[in-house]
């Protein structure tokens, strides 16, 4: 059956049904079909004949003056669109469902009704494809948001860095469990004595998902392009040159030292790409289907489904899945109401019931905090660090915790959890909030706080405790998101970040051309920042580097540039029949590449 009249029917039964169950005969003439369907009366002639044949209605022509024509709708309505909304996802077409439910829903049963089925289907599947065919393995889950961009070159979001570790490959890689760099593209990396000289020597027979061979050439073209006007240029700081010695070497030459620098080739922003003519698409930007040399390619995609495909010559073996999906929810799902979980990684998982004990529970601390950064740039109450320390003063964390609860799980005093471990809070009083109020100068003027959309319980949470210290607060969800140019304008942005790879990773908080608290120090700090951070980078010892960075993180919590709220716990359901999966990696998400599916004994593939 044709989606137009599949539309056409709810769209009649909307208009003229008002409230009747089907089955009920309704007065209705061709002419008002007519003006609801916007043709004329000849096509409405021939669109009730087709809904006719379809089974979908019956029509009954008014014989004689005075007898108007009747339309019986044969089909209830939110059964026949739950029907074809499901139909829609099932063959992959998600935006096609949830528009469908958007225009013709009837409140929001119908459409918990068709989440709490779609949630069914999420999870891992083993999908039969035939007699003689292996079944396929697939990952199927839901997110709030499509990817801001695949292009490592402008990288900024956790989410982003997942599909692209995906896709792409880098030099090196960093062993998180053992802490360590492991070989990547290159199998082995050698640097000089004061760390100006890097080199790499490249795998052979590593191709492209187009089938391209890679070579020195593309690392040489990544990594100039990485210099050029992109947001992650911060990772050349101190690269004079880049040079492909023969076809396999690439070799690094810095004019300043940096003994961590095969840790920023680690990097998902440093991920390899093509060089040549099939890197720019048309009008010049980033293609929307770049091949790279990951484990998995990314397929045509749709506004409303990411989806990646197992790439069968992978250097370092194929994936176990065969493909994963990632539903993009519609806004009018992201509801705590709906039940449906950001971020559900759970075979057969049912949001309104508990897994059974036999399911794997991974659970961890998210490396990183969940912060609030002032606006030293513009002016306002924020400009005063008295005020600053009276926001931190009554901006408890502990209280928030245990008011608020969900995925906060600790009183943060700095990015890491071992770093709020170790720290001892100085106590405070009441009168020590008034003073530093007193001495700040504040006189009611609006504290305007940013935040993204899911932060709003800890925005509301934050506008009460300050109000209730005569602190007036408006928040504001930039258009154009936070971490961009339409927070500028605020006094203040709530914000979370994830270090996927501390050291390099701290640095890009500071050095990221979107960074908040790039765009929030000012100069006099910012300067002093990347002072301390090139210090760091020639320090002999990680001890020494620790030190450094502590420092920088210890300047913004005194002096009140940030004030660190909490971190976040991580966790996950797992179906016992799922392996391959023994952490959740800094980014929050599980390794696609690793997971496979356990076949119960005496069953056939």
């Amino acid at each position: 059956m044709q989606l137009l009249t599949t539309e056409r029917y709810l769209t009649l039964f909307n208009r003229f049904s008002r409230g009747a169950a089907a089955g009920i005969p309704i007065e209705a003439t061709l002419d008002e079909i007519a003006e609801v369907l916007y043709c004329t009366s000849r096509n409405a002639r021939l669109i009730v004949r087709k809904l006719e044949e379809e089974g979908l209605i019956e029509w009954k022509p008014g014989l004689g003056r005075g007898n108007r024509s009747q339309v019986v709708f044969r089909i209830d309505q939110e059964a026949y669109l739950l029907e074809i909304a499901r139909g829609q996802a099932e063959s992959g077409d998600y935006k096609q469902a949830f528009d469908l439910l958007e225009a013709y829903g009837q409140g929001e049963e119908t459409r918990k009704t068709f989440l709490a089925w779609l949630n069914g289907q999420f999870g891992y599947r083993k999908e039969e494809s035939g007699e003689g065919i292996r079944a396929t393995d697939a990952l199927v889950f839901p997110v709030n948001q499509q990817t801001s961009t695949l292009d490592p070159a402008e990288l900024y979001y956790a989410m982003d860095a997942q599909i692209i570790r995906q896709v792409f490959d880098r030099l090196l890689n960093y062993d998180a469990g053992g802490k360590r760099i492991v070989g990547g593209l290159a199998h082995h990396w050698t640097s000089g004595a004061d760390a100006t000289e890097w080199t790499f020597y490249l795998r052979k027979g590593v191709r492209f998902h187009d089938g391209r061979e890679l070579t020195a050439a593309d690392v040489r073209y990544t990594f100039e392009r990485l210099r050029g006007g992109t947001s992650n240029r911060w990772l050349m700081r101190g690269v004079a040159a880049v040079e492909a010695v023969g076809s396999l070497v690439v070799r690094f030459r810095l004019n300043r030292p940096n003994r961590i620098f095969d840790r920023f080739v680690c990097s998902a922003a440093a991920s390899v790409i093509q060089a040549g003519p099939g890197v720019a698409a048309e009008g010049g930007g980033f293609p929307a289907q770049p091949a790279g040399t990951g484990p998995f390619r990314l397929a045509p995609n749709t506004s409303c489904r990411i989806r990646l495909e197992a790439n069968p010559d992978y250097f370092q073996g194929r994936p176990y899945l065969d493909r994963v999906d990632m539903i993009v929810m519609p806004d009018y799902c992201r509801s705590e109401s709906y039940g449906v979980p950001a971020d559900q990684h759970a075979a057969d998982a049912d949001p309104y019931g508990e897994a059974t004990d036999d399911w794997q529970n991974i659970e961890q601390l998210c490396r990183g905090s969940t912060m609030l950064s002032l606006n030293l740039r513009r002016p306002g109450p924020q400009r005063s660090e008295r005020f600053r320390q009276a926001v931190r003063m009554i901006l408890d964390a502990g209280d928030m915790i245990a008011e608020i609860g969900g995925d906060r799980a600790m009183p943060a005093y700095g990015f890491c959890p071992e770093t709020s471990s170790a720290y001892v809070p100085a106590a405070y009083s009441e009168e020590d909030i008034r003073s530093a109020l007193r001495e700040s100068g504040y006189d009611c003027e609006i504290f305007r706080l940013a935040i993204h959309e899911k932060h709003g319980r800890d925005a509301r949470w934050i506008g009460e405790r300050l109000g209730r210290w005569g602190i007036r607060t408006e928040v504001v969800v930039p258009a154009g998101g936070v971490c961009g140019a339409d927070d500028e304008s605020a006094d203040g942005t709530l914000m979370n970040i994830v270090l996927a790879e501390d050291e390099v990773c701290e640095i890009e908080t500071y050095e990221h051309e979107s960074a908040t608290l790039r765009r929030y120090l000012d100069s006099d700090r910012l300067n002093w920042v990347t002072g301390r951070i090139d210090e760091a980078l020639k320090a002999d010892s990680p001890e020494a580097r620790r030190r450094i960075f502590r420092g920088i993180e210890s300047m913004l919590r005194e002096e009140a540039c940030v004030v660190f709220l909490y971190h976040r716990r991580l966790n996950t359901l797992l179906h016992p029949s799922v392996r391959g999966v023994v952490r959740l990696n800094a980014l929050g998400w599980i390794d696609f590449k690793d997971v496979w599916m356990e076949q119960p004994i005496g069953t056939e593939d």
